[in-house]
């Protein structure tokens, strides 16, 4: 099968002026601070959170229990940090994990 001829050009896309959470719209400065202030703790909140899952994850991925683990040179490598930076990671991952079993 071949797909169908097109009858007609599709439109071109029209690049649009950069949205941030509508934030260029607001003209009031104290409505400005008010919802600027909200979105960068949001934002902050969810950058620790996700802080969180990556040592986790880099805990799970160096457990010495599991038959695939990983050395922290090849978990820093794949996530960008240093090897210092990831035993550090490792242990505040193993840390969250044994507060998580203690609390179900």
């Amino acid at each position: 099968m071949r797909p169908a001829p097109l009858l007609f050009e599709p439109p071109e896309a029209v690049a649009e002026a950069e949205h941030f959470f509508d934030l260029e719209s607001i003209e009031d400065p104290r409505e400005l601070l008010a919802r600027s202030t909200e979105l960068a703790l949001a934002f902050r909140a969810a950058a620790d959170r996700a802080v969180e899952f990556q040592a986790v994850a880099a805990a799970q991925l160096a457990d010495p229990r599991r038959f695939d683990r990983l050395p922290t040179a090849a978990i820093a490598e794949q996530a960008e940090w240093s090897e210092d930076y990831t035993r550090k990671m490792v242990e505040f991952g193993r840390g969250l994990l044994r507060g998580s079993r203690t609390a179900e």
